[in-house]
């Protein structure tokens, strides 16, 4: 129940995020909290931007110092989202001269499902577009693009080798005890859904993830975060985040086929060290390849703290390597 407990003590920072409108200059990357830090470089402004869970926008020049949050998210208040939705885990991604957001909305006023006892909040991935980097970014296309009776979170965007657009994304673990890793196809301009959602592995797939439950050592029951690459080799991988224990720890799994279908094999090691999870890929400016990632800390009250952090990767081989030494 860590994760469940965490979020609980997110809803204070995430409220406070919603209302934030003031922007302030020149901000050090270590000050800023924020947790899923998703980068997009934008060869357009030759500028980085950075968003993730609280649906507010940094930008920056040299991934030092940033200017921000910015408001980029507008949605429907008479949608299923209802009028202040919280977010999670957004993304932003270019694709055929348009920007997309992919982002985890909640309608805390509204009940997808009850499982175990419990009512588990409206909850889902959806999709925002925007005709800069910047925004702002806006509902388009169909209402939903998962089912409503049950939560989904922290899609991410794929294009297959079949040519078509996908949103892989997690099942929430506190509606099945066992969270998934799934696919749907998007629509050609990603305006909605095509088909039915594919498991394409299960938390308990994991060699790495661990829980302590009733006394016995389990397998983690979290999925967290994906994101796809491929590295030098054409290798198709996929980074995602659960826990070992008490530790917020990431793993990766890499696809047989080199397609979005498997077979999944996971790698027997986490990739980062403990207490980082969460991440992303992106290409600098200047060509190098980075990890964003946020740390997960607790303070000295108790609380904790999450702030983005940007880790070199080689992926010229046949698996992804973070160079934590630097």
């Amino acid at each position: 129940m860590k994760r469940l407990f965490f979020l609980l003590s997110l809803l204070p920072l995430l409220a406070f995020a919603q209302r934030q409108t003031g922007v302030r200059h020149n901000v050090p990357t270590d000050s800023i909290r924020l947790s899923d830090p998703a980068v997009l470089a934008d060869s357009a402004t030759q500028m980085y931007y950075m968003t993730g869970t609280g649906g507010l926008l940094w930008k920056s020049r040299d991934l030092k110092l940033w200017d921000g949050p910015y408001r980029v998210a507008e949605t429907n208040p008479e949608g299923w989202m209802g009028p202040r939705p919280m977010i999670w885990a957004a993304e932003l991604h270019q694709y055929r001269g348009k920007y997309y957001y992919f982002a985890t909305f909640t309608n805390r006023q509204a009940v997808s499902c009850e499982y175990r006892g419990r009512k588990i909040e409206r909850r889902a991935s959806q999709v925002l577009v925007a005709d800069s980097a910047a925004g702002p970014y806006r509902q388009f296309g169909d209402a939903a693009y998962l089912p409503a009776d049950r939560p989904t979170l922290d899609g991410t965007f794929w294009v297959d080798t079949d040519g078509r657009p996908y949103m892989v994304f997690c099942g929430e673990w506190l509606a099945n005890w066992n969270g998934t890793m799934e696919k749907i196809e998007l629509k050609p301009d990603l305006s909605g859904t095509v088909g039915e959602p594919k498991v394409l592995f299960r938390a308990s797939d994991s060699p790495w993830s661990r829980e302590v439950e009733d006394g016995e050592v389990k397998f983690n029951k979290v999925t967290d975060g994906p994101w796809l690459f491929r590295t030098g080799t054409g290798r198709l991988g996929m980074l995602w985040t659960s826990w070992v224990y008490k530790d917020y720890t990431q793993g990766v799994a890499y696809s047989e086929s080199g397609t979005l279908d498997g077979p999944w094999i996971q790698e027997p090691d986490p990739v980062t060290p403990p207490n980082y999870g969460h991440s992303m890929l992106f290409r600098t400016l200047d060509g190098r390849w980075m990890m964003s990632v946020h740390s997960h800390r607790e303070d000295t009250r108790g609380r904790y703290v999450r702030t983005p952090h940007f880790f070199p990767v080689d992926l010229s081989g046949d698996k992804l390597r973070v160079i934590t030494d630097e």
